[in-house]
């Protein structure tokens, strides 16, 4: 949704391309920016990324990875460098395929599951309708981040967002 958010806002047109993803190219805060909407299982996605990583030839510090977080509470944006993969699989699957954790990250809330729910199918079930009512402005903030780390750098995002 923010990825879809961001080809919107800055009319970057998204398609299907050769490898296990769909990607645009375009501007994004005056930076030539291309979005990457992996069409892998998430767990692959190090698949779908690692492709194009490759033949942008890009430093690993020019890749931002918006992905849902359970230990943030829902609607939270937080913005992160590096780190480890924190049970997510795929951020494992990125962090193994590229060799290197050294990326920024738009971590956005979406709260844990209530006990005894398997965890699987919360982060696969649908926003709740209280959710749903909040779910278009905490897809705006973490476009606003992604924006941000582009032309601000990731340090004073991170001082705007967390």
């Amino acid at each position: 949704m923010v990825a879809d958010l961001l080809a919107s806002r800055h009319g970057i047109g998204i398609s299907k391309d050769k490898s296990k993803s769909l990607t645009g190219k375009g501007l994004i805060a005056g930076e030539q920016a291309t979005i990457l909407k992996p069409q892998t299982f998430m767990n692959l996605s190090g698949e779908a990324v690692r492709p194009l990583f490759s033949y942008l030839d890009i430093d690993i510090e020019d890749v931002i990875v918006i992905h849902d977080d359970l230990d943030l509470d829902f609607d939270r944006i937080k913005i992160k460098v590096g780190g480890g993969h924190g049970g997510h699989n795929g951020l494992r699957s990125i962090i193994s395929h590229l060799g290197d954790n050294g990326f920024s990250r738009v971590r956005v809330g979406i709260g844990k599951p209530p006990p005894g729910r398997d965890v699987s199918g919360y982060v696969l079930s649908s926003f709740s309708g209280e959710e749903r009512k909040t779910l278009i402005s905490v897809v705006e903030r973490a476009a606003d981040a992604v924006e941000d780390i582009i032309s601000q750098g990731t340090l004073k995002a991170m001082n705007t967002f967390n």
